[in-house]
């Protein structure tokens, strides 16, 4: 397969027309249709049932914007330009679309949908049970972190690479896996709670941690892990080496850095929290 890719790369539509060429896939305009369209239709059952004018008010003009914001980033994360630089060239610019997948998409996803919608799933034969178990803080700091570092190592992340439906499979186990390692931060349901303040503040902390030890085992390589890299054409000037190196720095520091700040963003809701309490005390 990676004695073939540069050939294959070559005649792929981004390299024949530039840059500026916008590659389509259906497959996930159809799953991303879909999506809304479910969506929608949660929508008008909730307004068409609701009791009361608050129920069938519907989520509201920013919930509506965020779901469909996350449709619209995972379209152009999955299509054009970062799809094609990502398969076809560059490693470094794979990590760019896996921490988009990881870390963009689930929060926007869960914020734009609110409890009422989720919780007729419950209903399900199974699901609630199967829900309790892995929205738990341990759960899915686990769930979240295996799947990320198995799909890293060599063996899987170049089966990834050799057959497309493998890769898909790996595409919608970072969402669906990181939309659970969200569920403790950003629960809507108070039948499956989150942490409290202090426990989502140790919690990002400790999401820094398993992240780091995958991109040091990348960064630090003196060999290059994923020969489907090596083979590919060369852009930007980039080394097969460099351009691991670089998707190593990538998902080392923004990845550590962006559960800093959610950490500091929770602090910041505590403090707000206690002093609405000290204030309603008086």
């Amino acid at each position: 397969m990676s004695g073939l890719l540069p050939a294959y790369a070559l005649l792929h539509p981004a390299a024949r027309l530039g840059w500026g060429y916008f590659s389509v896939h259906w497959s996930t305009v159809i799953g991303l249709a879909a999506l809304q369209a479910l969506y929608e239709w949660r929508v008008r059952v909730h307004i068409a049932t609701g009791a009361s004018a608050e129920e069938r008010a519907g989520p509201s003009p920013a919930r509506r914007a965020s779901f469909t914001g996350a449709l619209l980033v995972m379209f152009v994360t999955l299509n054009g330009p970062l799809h094609d630089l990502s398969d076809y060239y560059l490693f470094s610019a794979h990590m760019v679309q896996h921490l988009i997948l990881s870390l963009a998409v689930p929060p926007m996803l869960l914020f734009g949908a609110p409890g009422w919608m989720l919780r007729p799933a419950l209903a399900l034969p199974g699901v609630r049970a199967a829900a309790t178990r892995v929205s738990g803080a341990r759960a899915a700091f686990l769930i979240f972190n295996v799947t990320v570092a198995a799909w890293h190592l060599p063996p899987l992340y170049n089966l990834a690479m050799a057959y497309h439906p493998i890769h898909i499979a790996q595409h919608v186990m970072f969402l669906v896996t990181a939309t659970i390692m969200f569920w403790p931060l950003m629960s809507s349901l108070p039948e499956l709670p989150g942490l409290p303040y202090p426990g989502q503040m140790l919690y990002c902390f400790l999401m820094t941690i398993p992240m780091s030890i995958v991109a040091v085992y990348v960064t630090m390589a003196d060999h290059v892990l994923y020969p489907a890299y090596s083979a590919a054409p060369r852009v930007w000037g980039l080394t097969p080496l460099n351009d691991q190196q670089l998707g190593g720095l990538i998902m080392w520091v923004p990845g550590g850095l962006f559960f800093l700040l959610v950490a500091s963003v929770v602090f910041f809701k505590w403090s707000a929290s206690g002093a609405a309490d000290d204030g309603a005390g008086r």
